[in-house]
């Protein structure tokens, strides 16, 4: 897990990380070192701007996938490291309604631990507030008042 703030690092060892990286402009090397100087096989970019479009693709390792789940970024890998490598990178807005099924199963299971903040309604600038200033982990879910249900 690569992130750069502190507490969602601290999450993510919480769930069940393995190993956790600081992004402080040494991730990818410390990606790389971690590895072997191979790169990941799997990564999962929920972010893909700001730069880690393109740490993600620099830390995928020869014949590995690039699954790019964020977006707003332009992700820029030479196409020789995509040949040459054969790297693959895949596009992924949503998943399938199968998919989102499958997540449900596994969540009323207690396979997936989902961590989710509820605001009312009318706290809906609360909730973005929040979401801005990195108050929140996992997802923040706006909740109808029961007068409005």
């Amino acid at each position: 897990m690569v992130d750069r703030d502190a507490g969602a690092l601290a999450l993510a060892t919480e769930l069940g990380a393995d190993v956790t990286v600081r992004a402080d402009g040494n991730q990818t090397a410390a990606v790389l070192d971690l590895t072997g100087g191979r790169g990941a096989d799997v990564v999962f970019d929920f972010v893909a701007e700001q730069g880690a479009e393109n740490d993600a693709g620099a830390i995928t390792a020869a014949g590995g996938s690039l699954f790019v789940i964020g977006y707003g970024g332009e992700l820029r890998i030479p196409t020789m490291a995509l040949v040459g490598q054969e790297k693959n990178v895949v596009g992924n807005m949503v998943g399938t309604y199968c998919d989102l099924v499958e997540l449900m199963v596994l969540a009323e299971t207690g396979k997936v631990t989902l961590r989710t903040r509820r605001y009312p309604l009318d706290a809906a600038a609360e909730a973005l507030d929040d979401l801005t200033l990195n108050r929140v982990r996992g997802r923040a879910i706006l909740v109808p008042s029961a007068s409005t249900a």
